[in-house]
């Protein structure tokens, strides 16, 4: 596993705060189903690339029912940058990635690309274009939390952006949740599988470091939901992550920069012994901003406690939604195509975490879900905004 280099400064904030994570707020005696997604972050990216529709030969619906002569340009095209996201990227430190979770939503056009395109042509065609948007320096993969991917899958990505643009990917869920579901999400036995050291570097790290190389920005481990009986034995938990992340392979050789990074959904996983396990292991904290976790001012301490070392974040679901929202929040937003539920609180204190990882000298890589305000690439925006040009939004970080 990569170890972390030495930072510059005393505290994510230059501050000398204490270090240890709260505790985990007390849960409900019982829990609810997170849907039919199995908490898959509502199912963001779950096209394949072999999926048919009416609209995946590369033109747009609206170029050919209109009998307009004009000439169009063949594929998927990007929209063109505006004024003010050119003068953000070219100020935007060049350690900061930024990024969507995944991006086959027709209902960016007119912001990521021109032109109305198909679903499962966005997601089979839509990645050069939508890496050529100055901003979009990185994406997040998180179709083979549904199904493993192979090596020439991931390659096919590769093949498709730029040297210095970068993937987050989450493992497969037969590593990462300890239950077998149904369709609906409801577990149906325990899965002897889960956290499998074997299968998490066949499945998983041997097959995107062959096809993403160096372009793997973060691989996240996102544990699902535990079973209360599971919650009840933490220390065994702990022991079988630690086993797991000791021994997965470094990325150093394949992606200097990359790292491995365990997400939660569980507020019971946010302790001292959690820290511990990871910087023992070499391994990131990937912040989760989700309902069923503490909001980001509360995850400040464990922030503080893995210091130094690059941030990885992912921001899933606005907290209005609460634990279980995804599919209000995907009725609400419709297409994706607006922000609907501007959060500036949020945005303004995780610019300044990214900010402050930035500046002391570690990479920043943090992707954005429409679920968190409406429209990732437009909550995109607006926090590489927040970063470049603080607001007074930010509460204290004391």
């Amino acid at each position: 596993m990569q170890q972390e280099s030495p930072g510059h400064q005393d505290d994510l904030f230059g501050e000398l705060l204490p270090t240890e994570p709260a505790s985990p707020p007390p849960r409900a005696a019982a829990r609810e189903v997170s849907g039919k997604r199995g908490d898959g972050d509502g199912g963001d990216d779950k096209a394949g690339d072999d999926n048919n529709d009416n609209d995946d030969d590369g033109t747009d619906v609206d170029a050919r029912t209109t009998a307009a002569p004009k000439r169009r340009r063949a594929g998927i095209q990007p929209q063109p940058p505006d004024e003010d996201q050119l003068a953000l990227a070219a100020v935007l430190s060049p350690r900061i990635r930024l990024g969507t979770s995944s991006w086959s939503y027709p209902g960016w056009q007119g912001i990521v690309w021109e032109g109305r395109h198909g679903e499962s042509n966005l997601s089979r065609n839509g990645l050069t274009a939508y890496a050529q948007q100055p901003l979009h320096r990185a994406v997040s993969i998180d179709r083979g939390f549904y199904q493993s991917l192979a090596a020439s899958q991931y390659e096919r990505y590769a093949q498709q952006v730029p040297e210095d643009f970068r993937f987050t990917v989450k493992a497969p869920s037969v590593i990462t949740d300890a239950q077998v579901r149904t369709e609906d999400g409801r577990g149906r036995q325990a899965n002897t599988a889960f956290l499998d050291p074997r299968l998490a570097v066949q499945e998983f790290l041997e097959p995107a470091m062959a096809g993403l190389g160096a372009r793997i920005g973060a691989l996240v481990f996102q544990l699902s939901p535990l079973p209360l009986a599971m919650l009840g034995r933490m220390e065994e938990q702990l022991d079988r992550l630690h086993a797991m992340l000791a021994a997965l392979p470094s990325l150093r050789d394949v992606a200097p920069e990359a790292v491995v990074a365990v997400e939660v959904r569980d507020p019971e996983w946010l302790t001292p012994d959690f820290v511990a396990v990871l910087k023992d292991t070499g391994a990131r904290y990937c912040l989760g901003l989700h309902p069923k976790l503490p909001p980001l001012q509360e995850q400040l301490p464990l922030l503080r406690a893995m210091w130094p070392g690059p941030l990885v974040c992912r921001w899933n679901l606005h907290r209005i939604h609460g634990p279980f929202g995804y599919e209000d929040a995907e009725k609400k937003y419709g297409e994706y195509a607006e922000m609907m539920d501007p959060d500036p609180d949020t945005r303004a204190l995780l610019a300044k975490v990214i900010r402050a990882t930035a500046e002391a000298g570690h990479p920043a890589c943090v992707t954005i879900s429409n679920h968190a305000e409406g429209s990732a690439p437009l909550s995109l925006r607006a926090l590489a905004r927040e970063i470049v040009t603080p607001s007074a939004q930010a509460p204290a970080t004391g």
